[in-house]
This record gives structure tokens, C-alpha cells and sequence, in this order.
């Protein structure tokens, strides 16, 4: 490693280097070392396949040297980031076997190492298992919920060590900003990225490109590029594992932006609440500086770029761009009105440039391979792909990466393997609506199953693509509840400033208690949906202005639902407490009639000895039944 710049000549020798000292060894076994596997103990496998490769006289290589020879049963030991099938962890993949393992546990590493690294054996209980048909599938090509994915984004998080620079350069890193500062001026890389379509993947969708030349025009001494990764939206996760499994593909897109803005500095803006991903991107800028990639003569063009990575303070708010810069400023992350927008005056009053992550990881694909191969994904308008978090009531969950346009229906049914019942059991026809783009999205319904999603086509039904997240719901689930839920986020991330988000989301939590609490009227219904519509027109940033979206998506698509609790005081999915109708554990009954000697309404019914049942229909929900069991077999409402 050098201080020296790097050039052209010296990327392609590290890459010919690498890819020799591949040679050297027989297998691969890559571990997931993304958060979630590392929560579920990877690290422990890790050592415990590295003490079990000893045992057996196996040489073990944890880094790749073209001129060490090794015997004929070499191993190269490594971790990956994020692997995305998050719910099967610890992963492990043995290369070129194409095999992956999915639940190991440190005891299974001793059968590993004698039967598959040893004798090329597959071991079929730890195979995953397709839910449907009951098939035991090798590896990702033989599993729906990789096999049907297109990744780009996310094409080599799982594959390659994200700690490695020299693996990432083998893999033509980095060539992409080599050619952005040495053959390309910088008028053409913004028109490059313009031409690609791109467009912003943090949710707004602004074409990329011309925000980049809208920075570019501006005169100044001092530019900078900031890359937005307070990733906050609950269960979105994708952010944070593009920076924990392949640092050096954002990296590289911050250069090439830097390139086309002219920008000299630049920051990570991360979440502290992602220790790993803050770990490897400091890493991964360390390395880049010790390779000669950054520093004060990029490719040897004269050029200066020095990037710096900032924890976040864990504010919600500081997602939007300008209360992100008061933060990196050392102030309180509050936003402020725009105009002047970044472009003009940004950090510290330079020219900025912000974009997430996801956005600048997709931009050397872009740069490499072409506009047209770009183009070819996706849809005219949105082209390219888009990452998703797909969790909740489905099959597989995780992190997906799909192009822009793909259907629910293909999202849910063929790469999340269908919708599931509250126990994980196939439900076949249980599918009632996917929470898209997190607190600030809205619902999309079983008549959206087939319309693409794409950054046209969801503001026609109330619904944004957001950040990424894609939470799926099935029949049992109260709406109203999930729409407080997410109002009581964006209640608790308002940063004050403006009165219409900070007193216009917490009325609006209020009504939505009112509601589930039994005690809304007609009244409520209608000043809830002209709070929504006023917050949303008058709040400062896009925070306030997208909060209402979960709760004008619920008055949209489940009035009924509402309805039935407000008019008839009931919750159609007996979840909320105060207005469910009591359930008799037919386990637990001991059939002692106690419950319907009490009952003012005579809704139970039963003889003696044997279970119990109540007339949703008869009864009062007034809690008697569950003050007289002896036995706790009625649920359902409050004693």
C-alpha cells in the first residue's frame, strides 16, 4: 500500500494480483457477517469452522497472497455483509459448490468440514427448504427468493469481504471513478447520469443527474458531497447493509459525484445506531487513502477529495437534507425553508450535493457498463432497480433488490414465497395490504397486487416508494392501530419546529386513540381527515408534509374498518382491547358454566363439562366473563 496516488495501470495490476492468488485455493466458505447473522452468533461458526479446518490439516488463507503456494486443500476463510435472506441466519456459502447453508450453528461446523470440504458431500438438513413444495434447494439459484431478484445495488454484498479493498478492485472497482476523472469532464458525467435516469432512491425520486448539474453550474472555491445514510424509517434496513457489505461501491459513487459537481470534501452522514456499518465505511475510506484512491491528487488529476464519516445524533428528521446539514454543522437537526436549496447553499453556505446511499452505490454500474445496460431495467420513467425490506406477514423475509416496475404480487408471492397466518402457516387468500415507504407511505390493497412500483405509478393511490420498506399484512391485522402505530412514530421524530407537524400529528394520535378507545363519533372521522389534509399542506418539510400519508391511506382503503369501530364500537380483528368481542380458549374451558350464569346478555352457551362459546353478536363486551373464569380461558377484552 502506498500514500501515492493511484492510477489506471495500478488498479488493473492489484486486480490481476487478486485474482492469481485466487488460484491458490480449492474452496470458498463465506459466513455472513451482516448484523443480523452476527446477531444470530456467525462469528461463533466463524471459529469454529476455522478450529475444525485445523483439526483436519487443512490450510486455511484469511488473506490472499499470489505468491504463496498452498497444498491441495486450501481454504480461504471470509465474511461477507449482508447476505439478505435474514430469517434463515447464520448463512454460509461454500464456493464454487454453489452451496448455501442457511440456520448453522457452531456444533454443525466439525459435519460441515469432514463431509462437504472433505469429501464434496451435501448435508440436506441444512439446506433451505421451499416452503410450498417441501424441496431441499442447494444453493440461491434453486431459491425463489434469490433466483427471482435482479440485483445491482446489492449484487456483491453478499459474495464479497467488505472489509478487502484489493477483492473490490478485483472485481473492477474503482474503474468506474478512474474513468470519471481521467477521460471524462464534468458537464458529461452529470449528462451520463441524466441520460441513465437515475433518480434519487431515498424516496423523492428527483433525477439524480440533474441535481448534480444544478451544483455543478454554481461558481465556488469549495463544494461538497454528502452522502445521506440516517436511514430511520421502522423495518428499513437497506442503507445499512449496502454500507456494511460492499463500503466501496458508495465510495466510489461519491467520487464520481464529486467528479461531476466538482466537490473536494465529502461526508457520511450514518445512523449511530449502525456501529458495523460506521465500522466498515470508516474502514473502507481508511483503505481507499492508503491505496492512493482519495486523497489530494485523485488518479493523479490535481484533484483534491477527502471524505469523513459522521455519526448521527438518531434524530428521525435529520433524513431531510437540510436539517442533515445543520446536524453535520454541529446544530440542532432542524430543517429550514427552502429556497436557497443545497445546490446554492448548502454545508457551511458551499454548493452540496446530497444523495442517499443506495443512489450513489447504483452510480458506478451506471459508469461501467453504459446507459443503456442501465436503461434496460425498470421502466421508461424509473429505470434501474430499487431495494426493498420485505418483512411482516409473508414467507420469506429480507432484503430484496428487484427492478423498478416489478408488481407486489411477484414481490409477495414469488419472492416472499406468500402471505403467512399470525402462527407462519401458508394463508393462501390472507393477503390485505403492504405498508410501502415506511411511516411517510401509505397502503397498497389486494386491487394494487398488479400495478407497478415505480415513483409514477404509486402517488396515484396515496403511496410513495420512500426509503424501501415493504411491510405485508394479512387479514388478522387492525388498520387503525397500524395507522397509530406509525402516526405515534412520526408524533415522537417531529422535530417541534413548525406548529402544523408538531400539534397536527399529535391531534391527529389522539383521534386515532379516541377511535380505538371506543369513544370517536362521526365527528371524529371528519376532523381526522381535515387535520391530515391540512398537515400535509402546511408543515415546513417533507416529514410533516408525508405524515398523514398511513392515515388518509387507512380513511381511503379500510373506512369500513373504521366505520366499525367508531359506529359500532367493535374491531373487526379483535385487536383492539376495548372494542373486541371475548374469545373462549377451548383449551383451557372446563366447561363450569360460571361465565354464563354471569353473562347480563345471555351470550354464552355450552353444557356443562364441555367448551364454551360466546355470540359475537349478543355480546356487550362489559368484561364480566373474564372477571368470573377461574381458569383464564376468556380473552379478548379488558376485565
Amino acid at each position: 500500500m502506498s500514500n501515492e496516488c493511484i492510477n489506471a495501470a495500478k488498479l488493473a495490476e492489484i486486480k490481476d494480483n487478486f485474482i492469481k492468488a485466487q488460484q491458490n485455493v480449492k474452496r470458498r466458505i463465506i459466513l455472513c457477517a451482516g448484523t443480523g447473522c452476527m446477531a444470530g452468533g456467525s462469528m461463533k461458526v466463524y471459529d469454529e469452522v476455522c478450529k475444525e479446518l485445523k483439526a483436519n490439516g487443512l490450510d486455511i488463507v484469511v488473506e490472499l497472497q499470489k505468491e504463496k503456494e498452498l497444498n491441495e486443500k486450501g481454504v480461504w476463510m471470509s465474511k461477507s455483509g449482508c447476505q439478505g435472506f435474514c430469517q434463515m441466519g447464520p448463512l454460509l456459502s461454500i464456493e464454487p459448490d454453489g452451496i448455501l447453508y442457511v440456520k448453522v450453528k457452531p456444533e454443525d461446523a466439525k459435519e460441515i468440514v469432514e463431509k462437504t470440504i472433505l469429501h464434496g458431500e451435501v448435508i440436506e438438513r441444512l439446506l433451505y427448504v421451499d416452503h410450498n413444495t417441501g424441496k431441499h434447494c442447494k444453493g440461491k439459484k434453486e431459491i425463489d427468493f434469490y433466483s427471482k431478484q435482479h440485483r445491482v445495488a446489492l449484487n456483491e454484498c453478499g459474495s464479497l469481504d467488505p472489509e478487502n479493498v484489493e477483492e473490490y478492485i478485483s472485481h473492477g472497482g474503482y474503474a468506474a471513478a478512474a474513468k470519471a476523472y481521467l477521460d471524462m469532464e464534468p458537464e458529461a458525467v452529470c449528462k451520463m447520469i441524466l441520460d441513465s435516469g437515475l433518480r434519487g432512491r431515498g424516496g423523492a425520486g428527483f433525477p439524480t443527474g440533474k441535481k448534480w448539474d444544478l451544483t455543478r453550474v454554481v461558481q465556488a472555491d469549495l463544494k461538497y458531497i454528502v452522502c445521506n445514510a440516517d436511514e430511520g424509517d421502522p423495518g428499513a434496513f437497506m442503507d445499512r447493509s449496502v454500507m456494511e457489505g460492499n463500503p466501496h461501491a458508495v465510495i466510489e459513487g461519491m467520487m464520481i459525484a464529486a467528479r461531476a459537481i466538482g466537490a473536494s470534501e465529502g461526508y457520511f452522514y450514518v445512523r449511530a445506531e449502525y456501529p458495523l456499518a460506521v465500522k466498515r465505511i470508516t474502514r473502507a475510506v481508511q483503505d481507499a487513502e492508503k491505496e492512493g484512491i482519495l486523497g489530494d491528487n485523485v488518479f493523479g488529476t490535481g484533484l483534491k477529495l477527502h471524505l469523513h464519516v459522521m455519526e448521527g445524533a438518531g434524530a428521525f428528521v435529520c433524513g431531510e437534507e437540510t436539517a442533515l446539514m445543520a446536524s453535520v454543522e454541529g446544530h440542532r437537526g432542524m430543517p429550514r425553508p427552502k429556497p436557497p436549496f443545497p445546490a446554492q447553499s448548502g454545508l457551511w453556505k458551499a454548493p452540496t450535493t446530497i444523495n442517499n446511499v443506495e443512489t450513489l452505490a447504483t452510480v458506478p454500474f451506471i459508469v461501467r457498463n453504459g446507459v443503456e445496460e442501465f436503461r434496460k431495467m425498470g421502466t421508461e420513467t424509473s429505470p434501474g432497480t430499487k431495494t426493498f425490506a420485505l418483512t411482516g406477514h409473508v414467507v420469506n423475509t429480507g432484503l430484496i433488490e428487484v427492478p423498478m416496475g416489478t408488481t407486489l404480487r411477484k414481490i409477495i408471492f414469488d419472492i416472499g414465497g406468500g402471505v403467512i397466518d399470525d402462527n407462519g402457516n401458508p394463508w393462501p387468500d390472507g393477503f390485505k395490504t403492504v405498508q410501502i415507504g415506511g411511516p411517510s407511505g401509505g397502503c397498497l390493497t389486494e386491487e394494487h397486487l398488479d400495478m407497478p412500483l415505480d415513483f409514477d405509478s404509486l402517488p396515484k393511490v396515496g403511496a410513495m416508494v420512500g426509503s424501501g420498506g415493504l411491510v405485508v399484512m394479512n387479514k388478522n391485522t387492525c388498520m387503525v392501530s397500524v395507522a397509530r402505530f406509525f402516526m405515534q412514530f412520526i408524533q415522537n421524530e417531529s422535530c417541534g419546529k413548525c406548529i402544523p407537524c408538531r400539534e397536527g400529528t399529535k391531534q391527529m394520535l389522539n383521534l386515532l386513540d379516541e377511535i380505538i378507545d371506543g369513544t370517536a363519533t362521526a365527528e371524529t372521522i371528519e376532523t381526522l381527515e381535515e387535520l391530515a389534509k391540512s398537515v400535509r399542506i402546511s408543515s415546513l418539510c417533507g416529514l410533516g408534509k408525508t405524515a398523514p400519508n398511513p392515515v388518509l391511506a387507512t380513511l381511503r382503503y379500510f373506512r369500513d374498518e373504521v366505520n366499525e369501530h367508531v359506529f359500532n364500537k367493535r374491531c373487526p380483528t379483535n385487536r383492539c382491547p376495548k372494542l373486541s368481542t371475548p374469545v373462549i380458549d377451548k383449551e383451557k374451558c372446563k366447561g363450569c358454566t360460571a361465565c354464563a350464569k354471569q353473562c347480563p346478555v345471555g351470550a354464552i352457551s355450552g353444557t356443562i363439562k364441555q367448551p364454551h362459546s360466546i355470540d359475537k353478536d349478543k355480546c356487550i363486551r362489559c368484561g364480566s366473563c373474564v372477571r368470573t373464569c377461574k381458569f383464564g380461558a376468556i380473552s379478548g377484552v379488558s376485565a
